[in-house]
């Protein structure tokens, strides 16, 4: 039996987890860290805590699993997309990371856009210059930091840096290299044009590979520190939604998956390159070899939920508590007894702004059709619907670019709710699965380090062997016509009160 370990690096903390090769998991070992925020707006986070997290978790899982550290075969990784690391001609981190979340760059868009043009900048990265991208960021330090920017000679991303620490080398992948807006996407390599209209170095930039090949080794002195073999293989790896991909089974057309976190996310894999023209979705190479992804963004999917319990749950909370229960699983009975529509009563879930349909950060939450017959139920309906028809915006576009979507896995804490698993099947008139792992972006990763090693020959193998369903819920088409008519309702809601979100913000 050989095992592989799957290193997730994202914004909390850092998960470090050892599978055996039919995707079981032996041991696991998650470090949290910080989150500077410097100003308003401002994200950022120290390389090191991650590193520090990673070699912690390599040490624990080897020691704690009890397995032969000859038959671990290799190591992959999954990280926090667009984050900007800087280092020196020595290898020395010059700053701390600008990382994803990041709103300081709506300037230096403006200046990519300038530069390269709208049309040529989707053509050739498929995006419009947004905040959250790497590009945006590098040409900030630029313009503000020019001490630092002058010693830059080397550009990663967040789990590139930890690649390099354990192998030296400096390596990308393309799924990740998708998100800088440095990445010809069609061609899967760096931009020389993009490069050069933005006067950034391409010799600063990391090799770029397919996240199922091996981007470098282990060194000896990581080896002998963690208790790893020497030259075992690391694979490229991917961004986080690409390996939370692999890490369900949704590598081949008509596969997606939702994720119902503090966002939501819809994400389908694609054999063939679609590109929304208005960039309402994004579309970035997959991890599965020559294939790419469309995935929607969506700003407040289970922190609609968690705003409306903390707003407005207080005795739920307290009943709760009494019966023993999670407060959320007292809410689904409650929103179980309001019929569909919540009695004609609609929510909008914009309540930090929006990302997928409208890339607008000034859109803000609204409850219409209020009115004195609604009760405090009708509301938390209205809040689990808004949310579905949020994520239904997504599915929309990926139709209208000819992405089907056959069958879907749901992720994230708010999948743990059958009542709102099943919305999503009615909604999205598809199945809906969870999967029998939850280990998501680390079980993906692990799964590309599988192929990197020859433990499977292809990435679909690998997950045909150790992703499993462990439920389906199957769309009730008498349902599904039942909300179609308030989805239709919710879809036109957002454009009239456009103008007014931005005069609000500007008051």
């Amino acid at each position: 039996m050989k095992y592989l370990i799957g290193i997730d690096i994202g914004t909390s903390g850092t998960k470090t987890a050892l599978f055996s090769q039919d995707g079981k998991l032996v041991a696991a070992h998650t470090v949290e860290y910080p989150l500077y925020q410097p100003q308003n707006g401002y994200a950022e986070q120290d390389p090191d805590d991650w590193w520090n997290a990673a070699l912690t978790g390599l040490k624990k899982v080897v020691a704690d699993s009890g397995v032969n550290k000859e038959d671990i075969a290799g190591i992959g990784l999954s990280g926090q997309m667009h984050g900007l690391v800087m280092l020196d001609k020595d290898g020395k981190v010059l700053r701390k990371s600008i990382i994803w979340c990041d709103q300081r760059t709506a300037k230096e868009c403006e200046e990519i856009t300038g530069k390269v043009g709208l049309d040529k900048l989707m053509a050739i990265t498929a995006s419009p210059a947004l905040t959250g991208f790497t590009a945006s960021k590098i040409l900030w330090v630029r313009n503000n930091e020019p001490e630092i920017y002058s010693q830059v000679a080397h550009i990663l991303l967040p789990k590139d840096y930890v690649r390099y620490r354990l192998t030296g080398e400096f390596a990308t992948d393309v799924s990740d290299a998708s998100g800088m807006q440095l990445l010809d996407i069609k061609n899967r390599n760096w931009s020389d044009e993009v490069l050069q209209l933005l006067d950034i170095k391409k010799e600063w930039l990391a090799k770029v590979y397919e996240s199922v090949e091996v981007s470098g080794r282990v060194t000896e002195e990581i080896a002998a520190e963690t208790g790893l073999p020497a030259g075992i293989p690391v694979a490229a790896g991917a961004g986080d939604n690409a390996a939370a991909a692999i890490g369900c089974g949704v590598v081949k057309e008509g596969t997606a998956f939702v994720t119902l976190g503090t966002s939501g996310v819809v994400f389908a894999h694609t054999d063939d390159m679609q590109v929304d023209p208005k960039g309402r979705v994004h579309t970035f190479c997959s991890a599965v070899p020559g294939c790419w992804h469309v995935m929607g963004v969506h700003q407040a999917a289970c922190l609609s939920l968690k705003w409306f319990k903390n707003t407005c749950c207080d005795a739920e909370v307290i009943e709760a508590e009494k019966r023993g229960i999670d407060v959320y699983q007292l809410l689904d009975e409650i929103a179980k007894d309001v019929p569909i529509g919540a009695n004609r009563l609609l929510y909008l879930p914009y309540l930090m702004g929006e990302r997928t349909p409208h890339l607008d950060p000034n859109a803000r939450g609204v409850f219409f059709g209020l009115s004195a017959m609604h009760e405090r139920k009708d509301m938390l309906r209205a809040v689990m619907e808004g949310v579905v028809y949020a994520l239904r915006d997504s599915i929309d576009i990926f139709n209208n670019l000819g992405v089907k979507i056959d069958s879907m896995y749901a992720c994230g804490g708010g999948s743990k709710s059958k009542f709102w698993r099943q919305m999503l099947a009615d909604v999205f008139d598809c199945t809906v699965n969870t999967c029998a792992s939850d280990q998501g972006g680390a079980l993906g990763a692990a799964l590309l380090a599988s192929v990197a090693a020859g433990v499977y020959p292809t990435i679909q193998e690998a997950c045909g062997a150790t992703i499993f369903s462990a439920s389906s819920m199957d769309a009730r088409a008498d349902v599904h016509a039942q909300y179609e008519p308030y989805y239709q309702i919710y879809k036109d809601l957002y454009a009239p009160m456009a103008e007014n979100f931005k005069r609000l913000a500007n008051v």
